[in-house]
Parts: C-alpha cells; structure tokens; sequence
C-alpha cells in the first residue's frame, strides 16, 4: 500500500532511497529529500508490504496530464516480488488522469510495467 511522505517516514524513506547509487551519500539524500519538499508537484511514497513494514520508495513529478516516476528503490529481498510493478499499479490508479513516464533511470522499469499490464 502506497503511503505519502511525511517527515516522520525521514529515516526510512532515506534508507530507502540508499539503495540508488547515485544517492549513496547522507548530502545526496537530504538534498534529495528537500528537492521533492521544495515544489507541490513533487512527491514521494512508500510503499508498505503485507507484513506493515516499508519495503520501497517511488519518487514522482507531476506536470499537466503526465506522472513523471524520477525514483524506484525496493529493499534487496523483496525486490524479485514485484514491488515494483504494485507501486507503479497504485500510482496509476491514484493518477488516472495522467501518463506515466519515466526518467532516464526509470524508463526501463516503466517499459516492462507497461508491456505486463498491456497483456
């Protein structure tokens, strides 16, 4: 289930995000962090697994009628699960208006997502 950021989700949510390698660095985190915080169209989720524990973080951008996905990172062992995909599922359906997109790091992820749930 997906969960909008809160500060109080601030340890997590950057343990999360950890897991993308250009974000290794506490800097790099907190600059991450304030950047989603800084503009109302940008907004981070997490996303909870059954067991009620965040496995996964998903970073989005809204512009007009389209849903930018900037970051997915799931924990290690929850990462062949399908997450992923769940995340991207629930997004859709709270944007339904919008297409969803992804950045350069997310593309791939967004294309096999889309091939999925076109069969």
């Amino acid at each position: 289930m997906l969960y909008k950021y809160k500060n109080d989700y601030e340890k997590i949510t950057m343990g999360l995000l950890s897991f993308i390698p250009d974000l290794k660095e506490i800097s790099h985190l907190k600059a991450e962090l304030k950047w989603y915080a800084s503009e109302e169209e940008r907004s981070l989720f997490l996303w909870k697994n059954d067991d009620g524990d965040f496995i996964g973080v998903i970073g989005v951008e809204v512009n007009d009628d389209i849903l930018m996905i900037r970051h997915i990172a799931v924990t290690p062992t929850e990462r062949n699960e399908g997450v992923s995909f769940q995340m991207l599922d629930a997004l859709s359906e709270l944007f339904q208006s919008c297409k969803i997109m992804g950045s350069f790091d997310t593309s791939k992820i967004i294309a096999k997502w889309e091939r999925k749930k076109d069969k």
